[in-house]
């Protein structure tokens, strides 16, 4: 088995090395003068089982052809197995036709690794669960909630909790996540309307808030509006506090900005995505490590065991 990775998110690629005792496979992925990228490995890795950890972050595009590059490089070296590790997702939030003329671009993302020669495919916390079938390789999709759920139980008394879902499409997500902290943890919904991409406008919210300590759960957190708007409104319908626990800080624009400034106590996020210079520098925003979780994921995979048993 061996690992290799791109430059998207390096500390987690060594994380996830240093949770296996492997070392990183000794590569280089680098950019010609017009910014074309060139990967040349400079080890064997014919016969071997490889697993390319690569986030396709920001900026998306590059780190996509990174990755696309990576398993070609591979694919041509005779490696025996190759499994794109996406800890991020890109894309993911096109998975459907919003109107007419519009691509789904998930399902061309998909092709797009599948044809560079990935046997398989490792992500965390998809947007939209039906990408998975948008492959036609064995696609695992990892969850973060126990990492989430094991923050939570060390920081909060289950008595006084309340799982909130930002919105009506997140209440699966946010229901998995109280089951694991007990079985009296209650659920509340904030019921939004949203007018255009990128923004949204809080109507009401679903549950008595009331002197609870109100965790708010969702996957992907963008530009921060959705959450502290959601936030407010919990504050103003009585909650003692909020504090928001998502996967993948895309954390774009002013998000940092907005989310220092608004009513959450705090933001815990994964390092599914290398947190910028802002986000480290923040002390609203707690980073959560999910290299444990991938690399028992990847060892598991090596070793032909469940995947699945890691979320009983």
């Amino acid at each position: 088995m061996k690992i290799l990775t791109g430059n998207s998110n390096l500390p987690l690629a060594r994380a996830i090395a240093d949770y296996l005792e492997l070392p990183l496979t000794d590569a280089s992925v680098r950019r010609f003068a017009d910014e074309e990228v060139f990967v040349e490995i400079h080890e064997n890795v014919r016969g071997e089982d490889v697993f390319v950890v690569q986030s396709t972050s920001y900026p998306c595009n590059d780190n996509l052809m990174e990755l696309l590059i990576c398993i070609d490089a591979l694919r041509r070296a005779s490696a025996a197995r190759i499994t794109a590790v996406t800890p991020y997702f890109g894309y993911a939030r096109q998975d459907r036709k919003p109107g007419p003329r519009t691509p789904i671009s998930a399902k061309l993302v998909a092709n797009l690794i599948t044809e560079a020669g990935a046997d398989r495919v490792l992500a965390v916390d998809l947007h939209a669960g039906q990408i998975q079938g948008f492959f036609d390789i064995p696609t695992d999709n990892l969850y973060a909630a126990p990492v989430m759920a094991a923050d939570i139980m060390e920081r909060y008394d289950a008595q006084s909790l309340m799982v909130v879902s930002p919105d009506v499409g997140g209440v699966v997500r946010a229901r998995a996540l109280a089951k694991r902290l007990g079985e009296n943890v209650p659920l509340s919904i904030v019921d939004k309307r949203r007018d255009k991409p990128g923004s949204s406008e809080v109507m009401n919210i679903i549950g008595d808030v009331k002197d609870r300590a109100c965790i708010l759960i969702d996957d992907i957190i963008d530009s921060g509006g959705t959450l502290c708007n959601a936030a407010e409104a919990l504050m103003a319908a009585g909650a003692a506090s909020v504090t928001a626990y998502l996967t993948h800080g895309v954390l774009s624009g002013k998000a940092v900005e907005r989310v220092n400034n608004s009513a959450l106590k705090e933001l815990v996020i994964t390092d599914s995505i290398q947190p910028t210079e802002a986000t480290a520098a923040s002390d609203r925003i707690r980073v959560l490590s999910i290299a444990p979780l991938v690399g028992e994921a990847i060892r598991r995979i090596a070793d032909e065991s469940s995947v699945s048993s890691l979320f009983d």
